[in-house]
């Protein structure tokens, strides 16, 4: 769940299509929540999960550019 658009519903080629015949709407499904207060954790538990994500990956190159030099 590292991703910052956990929320949103991942389009694809297949789903694409098959909602153009949907006429009553029935194939929309997004990655909801019991509460706003569990969407709101979850956004901001995956948003710090991606920040960790672009430290642990800075660290290391930062170390790899230091054994270089």
């Amino acid at each position: 769940m590292n991703k910052s658009d956990f929320l949103f519903a991942l389009p694809n080629f297949f789903g694409g299509l098959s909602r153009t015949l949907d006429m009553g709407s029935t194939l929309n499904v997004y990655n909801d929540s019991e509460t706003p207060e569990e969407a709101d954790y979850k956004a901001i538990q995956s948003d710090w999960g991606v920040i960790g994500k672009d430290l642990r990956r800075s660290i290391h190159g930062y170390r790899k550019w230091l054994c270089k030099n």
